[in-house]
């Protein structure tokens, strides 16, 4: 097996781009962090979809359903984001879960509307993150991830609506 030296493995992965190191190093660290959390709030609310039960079953089901796929259309294009920037992206599961900042949850039973209304809270921080991401991204001129971001936004304040709704409603 041939060896390949730091240096050489980092030349090989590096993408010139327009922006600078501290660009590259400061978007991809946040861009991690953000992908990291997508994909914790994912995994949460698959389980949280599969471990659903009661009297709204069908529908919290499916809503969880929808929700998972928008959170998974987004980890492709972010990693592949940062690998365009010429940074490194998450490898692994254990990578994840030293970036992540949504908590995971493991409780054997969970209540529907406390799965609700922790997933309401999640996708709200979620989206504060991003927004914090899209100021890193402006501060450095990347309009091409604050664009990504500004529609991933939208779309996490729609699935944090959603569930606030719907907490409203059961909640009378």
């Amino acid at each position: 097996m041939e060896q390949v030296s730091k240096s050489s493995r980092s030349a090989a992965l590096k993408t010139p781009t327009g922006l600078g190191e501290k660009a590259v190093k400061d978007i991809s660290a946040a861009a991690n962090a953000v992908l990291a959390d997508v994909f914790a709030l994912y995994l949460k609310t698959k389980n949280f979809h599969w471990h659903m039960s009661g009297s709204h079953f069908r529908d919290y089901h499916l809503l969880l359903d929808e929700h998972g796929d928008q959170l998974f259309a987004i980890t492709d294009p972010l990693a592949e984001r940062v690998r365009k920037l010429g940074g490194r992206t998450l490898h692994s599961i254990g990578d994840i879960s030293r970036h992540q900042r949504i908590k995971d949850n493991d409780a054997e039973f969970v209540h529907p509307h406390e799965m609700l209304a922790e997933l309401r809270e999640d996708n709200a921080t979620l989206v504060s993150e991003m927004r914090s991401l899209h100021d890193i991204c402006d501060e450095h001129g990347d309009v091409a991830t604050t664009s990504l971001l500004e529609n991933w936004i939208d779309e996490g304040e729609r699935r944090a609506w959603f569930l606030v709704e719907i907490l409203r409603d059961t909640n009378k």
